[in-house]
């Protein structure tokens, strides 16, 4: 067989079967040449490798660079998230807690659209409160069934229009139910950014936020027994 007729299939296949062929023959490897990744010309196949390796470490490095900036950023949001529940605990009352988790998540997390529903818990007659505000039953069971937050492009049961005229601009959400022994709210965020709050991210920091605010509310507020 002519090496005309060698297809690129038996050649590899040689190549395969005799790995240190180009060990025996260093001159043929030298002077084989391949076309550059980047176009333009060709290169010896050391040189190719060798590209190839400087690529592999650029990627490694910005790899890494990007497991820094994660780190350092999950380290920024945890420090927050702990000044934001030492606030909470010196909170001295269910409307300074209230009025601390508003201010500190408009301030430090740049979060202007937040709600608070609260249900099933013993207040004073005549409390007009916005967070007593009556909540659809449909809507309740759904917050008392979830086992972690919600987040995503798309309101639940139309809570959206708990923010009034800002709604039709929002378009993402988080949705934080308030428990302890028992779900008795909900604690509702939302942006005009779409990327803000997304399907798939990250909520251990929303859980905590959670936890911390309903045990700030837990300390004045009494679970009825309609629960």
């Amino acid at each position: 067989m002519s090496p005309a007729e060698l297809s690129i299939e038996q050649v590899a296949e040689f190549l395969r079967e005799y790995p240190d062929f180009f060990a025996q023959h260093p001159d043929v490897l030298l002077n084989i040449e391949v076309p550059h990744p980047h176009g333009g010309r060709t290169v010896s196949i050391p040189e190719r490798q060798l590209i190839a390796t400087r690529e592999r470490s650029r990627l490694l490095e910005s790899k890494l660079a990007e497991l820094i900036k994660f780190g350092e950023e999950n380290d920024a949001l945890s420090d927050r998230v702990h000044a934001l529940t030492l606030k909470l605990v010196a909170a001295k009352d269910r409307e300074q807690a209230i009025n601390t988790l508003y201010l500190d998540l408009l301030d430090t997390f740049q979060i202007p659209h937040v709600v608070v529903r609260l249900w099933n818990i013993g207040v004073d007659e005549g409390d007009n409160a916005p967070e007593f505000q009556p909540v659809a039953t449909e809507l309740r069971q759904f917050v008392e069934a979830m086992t972690a937050p919600y987040v995503g492009t798309h309101p639940v049961y139309e809570t959206n229009l708990w923010f009034g005229e800002h709604a039709p601009h929002l378009k993402s959400y988080a949705m934080v139910p308030l428990k302890t022994s028992a779900v008795f709210g909900i604690l509702l965020l939302a942006s005009e950014n779409s990327e803000r709050f997304y399907t798939g991210m990250g909520t251990m920091f929303l859980s905590r936020i959670g936890d911390v605010f309903a045990a700030a509310l837990a300390r004045e507020l009494v679970l009825s027994a309609e629960v």
